[in-house]
């Protein structure tokens, strides 16, 4: 039966199917050979994403899209240009931190490529950067969107294994910054080999630093009152969300004037659009893996997996690799709704806490939004760039290396995903 779901599951990816889609259907069969009737399907469903903890990611799209209009990200730019634009390489500087702090405000990969892509790809070809190395790192760096908090990715997980969503947002927050520091290096190296002439920004007054601080300030104070919300306690991460959505109504409407309140309507059909794709995708990948647990097929996965060695490093390690190669096919949501019923027994057998698995996979599933076929972080960013995908492939193999080392340190020391999280109040 095992064999039998997933080989329906892979062929409808095979045939280009939607993944939600895909799931649907792959559940519908599993269901019939399972010989249970369909009409639990709808109750199923609706269950599965009639949760709490769910309302975070609809909210969080909502916040994410006011934010995007409201020009948060191109105040961002601007800001990191004046401060360091003026040193070599320091348009990829601009381009790192533009993207970690926007990624602290959206939890998306797609929506942080789309939103920042559409003005740093430009602006990095422009200052002598090649096309393809402009696109690679850009899209790239879209993963921290989903593991910089506040992150969907952490909230699904949190949905399918009790975990604290506060604590894998604090655990989120040092890999997310391993990976920048390690996305600007490979950059850094990938541009001299190049060989281009590198133009700089000049030096930009005290006066223009103040100017462009000042327009910036209250963009920069969303993820403090986010994240410095949820660690202090004040509210829950899904009462966070909502908060959010309040606050980057206020930016958009009355103090950056950029969203007119006629034009709301609009920004609140997008995100219905966008959260009515994600949560169908949860739904979906929730009946999948109901049909995993049930039949106890993922139960019987665990222990072929723990018979295979009993070697925590070598468990870790291959945990990672089923990770990484099913997340050449699959959404970061859906993977987990596939594979964290599968692989969480294993995990608590080696000793593994429940919140720095959270995290390692994340960022696992955060450096295959650009690995081929699926690559939707690349697809966003070469459809900006007009850049081939093909030709992006090999320039975003450095990314993807200097990546799965910040995964293999966040498996095999705990340090770098729980010493923020054990300082973080359970919620």
């Amino acid at each position: 039966m095992a064999i039998a779901l997933f080989l329906v599951f892979f062929l409808l990816i095979i045939l280009n199917i939607p993944i939600a889609v895909c799931l649907g259907l792959a559940s519908v069969a599993g269901l019939l050979m399972y010989g249970m009737p369909l009409a639990i399907l709808p109750n199923l469903m609706y269950s599965s994403i009639a949760k709490f903890v769910l309302l975070a990611i609809p909210y969080f799209i909502l916040a994410g899209v006011i934010m995007d209009r409201a020009g948060i990200s191109k105040r961002l730019i601007n800001f990191a240009q004046v401060c360091v634009g003026h040193v070599r390489h320091g348009m990829l500087v601009v381009v790192v931190v533009a993207t970690t702090f926007f990624s602290a405000m959206t939890g998306s990969g797609p929506a942080t490529v789309a939103a920042l892509g559409a003005v740093l790809i430009p602006a990095m070809i422009y200052t002598g950067y090649n096309p393809a190395l402009s696109t690679a790192l850009m899209s790239s760096l879209g993963g921290l969107g989903i593991v910089i908090p506040p992150s969907i990715a952490f909230v699904v997980y949190s949905s399918i294994s009790d975990a604290s969503i506060s604590k894998l947002f604090s655990g989120g927050i040092i890999p997310g910054l391993l990976i920048a520091a390690a996305f600007l290096v490979a950059a850094i190296l990938g541009s001299r080999r190049d060989k281009g002439e590198i133009k700089k920004f000049p030096r930009a007054s005290v006066k223009e630093i103040w100017k462009a601080f000042k327009e910036t300030f209250w963009g920069l104070l969303t993820p403090i009152i986010i994240l410095g919300g949820i660690y202090g306690g004040i509210f829950t991460p899904t009462e966070a969300a909502g908060i959010a959505i309040v606050w980057s109504i206020i930016l958009g409407v009355f103090i950056y004037k950029e969203i007119k309140i006629k034009n709301l309507y609009k920004i609140f059909v997008e995100a219905a659009v966008i959260s009515g794709t994600v949560m169908y995708i949860v739904a979906c990948a929730s009946i999948f893996a109901w049909i995993l647990t049930t039949s106890h097929i993922a139960t019987d996965i665990s222990n072929g997996l723990i018979s295979l060695s009993h070697n925590k490093i070598v468990l870790l390690l291959i945990i990672n690799l089923i990770f990484a190669l099913v997340g050449l096919f699959v959404d970061p949501n859906s993977a987990m709704y596939i594979l964290v019923p599968v692989i969480l027994p294993v995990i608590r057998a080696i000793g593994v806490d429940v919140i720095q698995f959270g995290v390692m996979i994340t960022t696992n599933l955060a450096i295959s939004q650009v690995t081929p076929p699926v690559a939707v972080n690349l697809a966003v960013g070469c459809n900006i760039s007009k850049v081939p995908m093909a030709d992006v492939f090999r320039r975003i193999l450095p990314f993807v290396l200097w990546g799965f080392v910040v995964v293999l340190l966040t498996a095999y020391i705990p340090w770098f995903s729980m010493f923020l999280a054990n300082l973080t109040r359970q919620m």
